[in-house]
């Protein structure tokens, strides 16, 4: 059998194969995408991170329903959006050679929920916003399952794989340095003073602003055409092509598995600042503070972990995360002081930016680049399926035994993961060349 080397290999045969964008035209517009995947970062990521951090929303829902179930409730049904959608953005970009219009919709969509927020806060009252703020999440849910199928297959064709890592620990630096004083001066200032007569609600209003800054900014992406693309498919279709990519790939299924147990954890994310609400003293500067804290400790991380990631490979990242938020989780059960709160804000701030960065990139690498908003699809459906169901749970398990009981049940979910994780999964980016040789 005559050895194939890269001068003689040929692509595996397919209806739709053809040379995907030359590398020269990626590289011309490079310095410009990377200028907008950066500046994207730091707007868009900082009004979703006031959204997403474990702190403003959980603190107040508690605040307008005194529910650990509602608070855990109203998580549940936003990752619930996350379920399904991934698979509607793959049908939706699967076959065209520019997808940036459909990545702008849905992002765009995914900030009029943001707004949304604010508004129930400053115009119903506090049972009809309990409602609303819900319904507003569970839509956010839902186009941040297609957005996360759209912007990463974007971001794969502008930004080349041996550069990926250090952008995205860029652009998360850069977004978490600006979140972590947007979001001490949220709680000090905003929070605590009551502004505009709901200081949560100008939080959201204020995140809203910033993220439709970066929108504006993602829409300056110069894209490239791509020449191999998938045949149109329903949803169904969609669905069905998963099978075989997994059946094809018992690496990535483990790796899926072995994320989705990971993931996990964020099952007990809502909960955090209510258990340390047991153990310590909360204000509006307190939920500022730990909020700085996390963002601080996660930007300067994930920039550590992006260049990491480009010289040992996404997996040694997502190993390292993992510990350290399963640690965090252990560390959470000793705290009685805001040191010791501030303690746990770091190792989660290292362990939640990494862990995510990594596994999206490690998608990104199993098989061939046409196949990407599949994987991105099927791997993104588990894991938003666990974390639809996680915080529900997490809140009975509070209701029925208490805090410590959610917490070690984290911790032993996350164990398994890395045992997945460190013994039946590849490095992708070693693999990748010869998985490219043989078409997988």
């Amino acid at each position: 059998m005559p050895i194939r080397t890269r001068s003689n290999r040929t692509p595996p045969p397919s209806a739709h194969a053809a040379p995907d964008p030359p590398r020269s035209e990626v590289a011309k517009a490079l310095p410009r995408n990377v200028a907008v995947q950066l500046a994207h970062g730091l707007l868009g990521q900082t009004g979703f991170r006031l959204v997403a951090a474990p702190t403003f929303l959980p603190a107040y829902l508690f605040a307008l329903s005194g529910s650990d179930v509602v608070v855990g409730l109203a998580r549940s049904l936003q990752a619930l959006g996350t379920v399904i959608t991934p698979v509607i953005g793959a049908s939706r970009i699967g076959h065209r050679k520019k997808i940036l219009g459909i990545t702008l919709a849905a992002s765009g969509l995914m900030r009029v929920q943001t707004l949304g927020l604010a508004l129930a806060g400053f115009l119903l009252g506090t049972g009809a916003a309990v409602y609303a703020i819900v319904l507003f999440l569970a839509l956010m849910g839902a186009f941040q399952g297609m957005a996360q199928v759209t912007m990463n297959s974007l971001r794969a064709k502008v930004i080349p794989v041996h550069r990926r890592g250090v952008v995205d620990g860029a652009r998360n630096c850069l977004a978490g340095l600006t979140s972590a004083g947007l979001s001490y001066v949220a709680g000090a200032y905003i929070v605590d003073a009551n502004l505009f007569g709901n200081g949560y609600a100008a939080v959201f209003l204020a995140a809203f602003l910033v993220s439709a800054l970066g929108w504006f900014a993602l829409a300056l992406t110069r894209e490239p055409r791509a020449e191999s693309v998938r045949g149109r498919e329903s949803i169904r279709e969609t669905l069905r092509s998963v099978v075989p990519i997994l059946r094809a790939q018992p690496d990535f299924r483990r790796f899926f598995a072995a994320r989705a147990l990971g993931s996990c954890g964020r099952m007990a994310l809502p909960f955090y600042i209510l258990f340390l609400g047991t153990r310590t003293e909360l204000s509006g500067a307190a939920l500022g503070l730990y909020t700085a804290v996390w963002m601080l400790t996660s930007s300067f991380a994930v920039l550590a972990w992006g260049l990491l990631a480009d010289s040992r490979g996404h997996k040694v990242v997502m190993v390292a995360t993992l510990v350290c938020w399963t640690v965090a989780h252990g560390q959470l059960l000793t705290v009685s002081s805001e040191t010791g709160a501030l303690v746990f804000f770091v190792l989660v701030g290292l362990a939640s930016g990494g862990f995510n960065q990594a596994g999206q990139n490690m998608v990104l690498l199993f098989g061939r680049l046409r196949d990407i908003p599949i994987r991105l699809a099927a791997s993104g459906a588990v894991v938003n399926l666990v974390a639809a169901a996680g915080p529900l749970i997490g809140g009975a398990v509070v209701f029925l035994t208490g805090y410590i009981a959610l917490f070690a049940f984290t911790i032993a979910l996350q164990c398994v993961a890395l045992v997945i994780l460190v013994w039946w999964v590849p490095n992708p980016s070693r693999r990748r060349q010869s998985d490219r040789d043989s078409g997988v």
